[in-house]
């Protein structure tokens, strides 16, 4: 790789002006150690950055680069729904149609109000919540992240675990005690604080297949007993599927498991690369959001028009595009090889997948929660991770992130990765 020179004389300027010279503190490289690389174009499964090094790109914007940067049908939408306006503050009917889309594609989401990320989507979801049920307490699991909202930065994951700070400073003591965590997987935990705290929890949220402490899968009859015990409590089932939705499949990880939630929130992937969320659910819940209902949510920017265009023909091209069949085929391709690397190099590594989403921990044995994942040998993946980008590949700069493939990703382009992966991890 060339060196990064304008990389760095970018970061030294950043630091002057943005707080440790990045926008999301994920990106600072402090998982790994060293300095951020800066973006110049993407396309496809390839980024390039500032100084020319080319990379396959496995981030894919954290996500919802599903078809690869800069499809040809999202950009050429982008641009017709430029030309009639980039904002207006006023009902658009491309808003009308994603929420019939999603509304067609997720039946537990009869109906459905926009927002502008995921975190707008889980903030909106508890509050709303907490106002039908009449109740105040939340049931969060560790190492789930739900964007930085006050009331969900308690033990969560992506960022706040890279940077160790799993709890923020700024939320006071006083809101996140109302946030009870528990372990994930751990059915009886659940059973426990219903019992301990009756008639005073108004949610469960969670990530159906935790994706922000790396990845890990709920182990069978989990997320069935979620249902049925919130289900008797009189408490609202929520599915954080910022990252499964319309990844996993058409319907998500609610489609995949088959578990319908009482509310969605979704995100990333619906905005095909712009900034957008949605949540929704059942009628009876969303008709207490103003202005029909006492629970106030608002956005001036909600349903914007780019953004809804750019999702539309997102949604439309993974609706008839046959694009997870082949997902699916690449993502087994690259667990089979990393299982391979791992016993070629003689490096233990337990490789989590389901579907185009994956991730690699530096520990031998199950990884079900976070207490497993937070066993992985940090020191390792961060030579590992050093190691795949000279030899240009992107893999999240931090151990407790997902990986993502796109439809844009070739078979020879995974070979070649897990054949970099097998020379890396055998020189450390």
């Amino acid at each position: 790789m060339k060196a990064p020179t304008r990389s760095q004389a970018l970061f030294a300027e950043a630091l002057k002006y943005i707080p440790g010279g990045v926008n999301s503190p994920v990106r600072a490289f402090r998982g790994v150690g060293g300095q951020p690389f800066f973006v110049d174009r993407a396309l496809g499964c390839r980024v390039w950055d500032v100084d020319g090094n080319e990379l396959l790109d496995y981030v894919g914007t954290w996500g919802p680069a599903i078809l690869g940067h800069a499809h040809p049908k999202i950009i050429k939408a982008i641009q017709a729904a430029a030309e009639h306006g980039t904002s207006f503050g006023i009902p658009n009917p491309l808003e009308v149609k994603m929420a019939e889309l999603i509304w067609r594609e997720v039946p537990s989401m009869q109906k459905v109000r926009l927002c502008n990320s995921g975190t707008e989507a889980t903030m909106s979801a508890i509050r709303l919540a907490r106002g039908f049920t009449g109740r105040d307490k939340l049931i969060k699991f560790e190492g789930c992240y739900h964007g930085h909202v006050d009331s969900l930065l308690v033990k969560a994951g992506s960022g706040a675990l890279t940077l160790g700070q799993p709890d923020s400073a700024g939320v006071p003591v006083a809101l996140s005690s109302l946030t009870i965590v528990l372990p994930f997987n751990d059915i009886e935990s659940v059973r426990a604080a219903f019992a301990a705290h009756p008639g005073e929890i108004a949610a469960i949220i969670l990530e159906p297949v935790p994706a922000n402490a790396g990845l890990y899968l709920p182990e069978p009859g989990y997320l069935e007993a979620l249902r049925e015990i919130t289900a008797r409590e009189g408490a609202i089932l929520i599915f954080d599927e910022v990252m499964t939705g319309f990844r996993l499949g058409m319907g998500g990880a609610q489609d995949h498991f088959g578990i319908t939630p009482d509310l969605s929130c979704f995100g990333k992937i619906i905005g095909g690369g712009l900034p957008v969320g949605a949540f929704g659910g059942r009628s009876d819940i969303m008709d207490f959001l103003a202005p029909l209902g006492p629970v106030y949510q608002a956005g001036t920017l909600s349903g914007n028009p780019l953004a809804m265009a750019a999702g539309i023909a997102a949604l439309e091209e993974l609706e008839h595009g046959g694009c997870y069949d082949a997902l699916e085929s690449r993502g087994a391709q690259l667990e089979a090889g990393m299982r391979w690397a791992s016993e070629h190099s003689g490096v233990p590594v337990t490789f989590n997948r389901i579907g185009s989403m994956f991730c690699g921990y530096f520990v031998e044995g199950p990884v079900r929660n976070l207490a497993d994942a937070m066993k992985s040998n940090r020191e390792r993946f961060a030579k590992f991770f050093h190691g795949m980008l000279s030899a240009g590949i992107y893999l999240a700069p931090s151990q407790f992130e997902a990986g993502f493939i796109s439809t844009a990703h070739s078979p020879e382009d995974i070979e070649a990765t897990f054949n970099a992966a097998a020379a890396v991890m055998k020189r450390i």
